[in-house]
């Protein structure tokens, strides 16, 4: 995890926060609105390194819908 960048990292921060306490991963959106991102593309490019690196998946089936891998 240390090839992830800051912002990276607070995303990631942001979604085990989210999922600590609703039980539910966190849409793009509220993971943009957690770490200051306006734009899903942005939050979207951002967690594609993660996705890379097998940190976690965007699920498919589930509109937006991000979980650890």
């Amino acid at each position: 995890m240390r090839d992830l960048t800051d912002r990276q990292r607070r995303i990631l921060a942001a979604i085990r926060s989210h999922i600590a306490k609703t039980g539910d991963a966190p849409t793009v959106r509220e993971i943009g609105a957690a770490v200051g991102l306006s734009s899903s593309s942005s939050v979207l490019y951002q967690l594609r390194q993660p996705e890379e690196a097998g940190i976690l998946t965007r699920s498919r089936y589930r509109t937006w819908s991000v979980r650890w891998a």
